[in-house]
């Protein structure tokens, strides 16, 4: 089923029905997780800048995805050359840029209270800023060659290498000492926090992934309709 969406035709025909539930989804789940935001109690040490963090860990999450997302689709595209796996790797790329940034702004707010200081260039922190200038060299690089398909195996290979950022920013608080707080939800004795901040997180994070999706997959539908056109006008070319 997967690998039959890889054919550009099947691939629209099965999102075309899908779009409009998918962006009806991420409305609403934006709207049911700002709405639990604030509603939820102030924490006893944070206070209301607790609410930084249904706005922060959500996009930090989506940024690594949207990262995933492009650098699974570029290995596709370098390894079979298909040309809707590199339109995919493509449309990632902003949006998994404006997570990383908006992750980056809310962090800097959130750690003006907690740590008296609006940056500090500890691990998790520096390894974000690295995944944001990936994103931002992936766009540079599909820009600057006027050939496309080198333009596209070229950003492919940046997008492969930039994948071994992934972990480093998962576990760079594991691994150094940082004043990033570690994980409060994967640990093995459970989350940390309560059901009256954990709930508005999780609706967020579900919030992000569903307007990640609908951005990817019109992205992607925008960019296959962009390539048509080239293609016929280049054979309208050829005939005159």
């Amino acid at each position: 089923m997967v690998f039959g969406l890889a054919n550009p035709d099947r691939f629209m025909r099965f999102t075309r029905p899908l779009m409009p539930v998918i962006w009806a989804l991420a409305v609403g789940l934006l709207l049911a997780g700002t709405w639990l935001s604030f509603i939820a109690p102030e924490d006893y040490q944070q206070l209301d800048t607790v609410r930084i963090m249904f706005v922060h860990v959500p996009a930090a999450w989506l940024g690594l995805a949207a990262y995933v997302a492009l650098g699974v689709s570029s290995f596709f595209a370098l390894v079979f050359r298909h040309p809707l796996a590199d339109a995919a790797a493509r449309a990632a790329a902003l949006p998994g840029a404006v997570f990383t940034a908006l992750a980056l702004a809310t962090g800097s707010l959130w750690g003006k209270p907690m740590w008296g200081a609006w940056w500090v260039w500890d691990a998790r922190l520096t390894s974000v800023v690295v995944l944001f200038l990936f994103y931002v060299a992936y766009m540079a690089l599909r820009a600057a060659i006027d050939d496309e398909q080198k333009a596209a195996r070229a950003a492919a290979v940046l997008g492969l290498v930039g994948l071994v950022n992934l972990p480093i920013v998962k576990f760079s608080v594991d691994w150094w000492n940082t004043l990033h707080q570690p994980a409060s939800l994967l640990r093995a004795e459970g989350p940390s926090m309560t059901a009256a901040h954990l709930t508005p997180l999780l609706v967020m994070g579900l919030a992000y992934m569903a307007l990640f999706t609908a951005l990817w997959l019109t992205d992607i539908r925008i960019e296959v309709r962009r390539r048509r056109v080239l293609s016929l006008r280049a054979g309208a070319a050829q005939e005159a």
